[in-house]
């Protein structure tokens, strides 16, 4: 198999960051085109402490989530006619509907690696992109 496409999901967390960068410097490594993605969970606009409305909820992440993108671009040097894509929905989803759209031969995600209860109770982004999509998944773990 080869991997000609690479789709990186980021976040603004520094296991995503660490994931970006590997995910990077192995697709260069191929000779490989790269993309990012950024999903926005619709779970930003239910915030009620916050005093703002869903709908501004929803696009400061939406306007956060372009800078994001952006941010990623430079410090990858990645050129600027790589897609980058800010979706809104359930980041798996997203991530898994994004991977078909573009083609992707590999994602590349960050995992904080959580187990038992934790993984349960929060769930993980990256375990439901290995269920659901059709290309090979690379799962960048947190630091220890």
């Amino acid at each position: 198999m080869s991997f000609q496409r690479v789709l990186i999901a980021v976040d603004d967390g520094p296991v995503a960051a660490r994931a970006a960068h590997t995910g990077a410097e192995f697709a260069r490594s191929l000779g490989a085109e790269v993309a990012l993605i950024h999903a926005i969970d619709p779970a930003l606009g239910y915030a009620p402490e916050s005093g703002s409305s869903p709908a501004v909820l929803i696009a400061r992440a939406e306007r956060d989530g372009k800078k994001l993108l952006a941010r990623f671009r430079r410090q990858m040097s990645l050129p600027s006619s790589s897609p980058a894509f800010a979706q809104f929905g359930n980041p798996a989803t997203e991530i898994v509907k994004c991977a078909q759209y573009w083609p992707a031969d590999l994602i590349v995600i960050g995992s904080h690696g959580r187990e038992g209860v934790r993984r349960a109770l929060l769930g993980s982004v990256a375990e439901a992109v290995i269920r659901h999509t059709p290309c090979p998944v690379l799962v960048i773990r947190a630091a220890e």
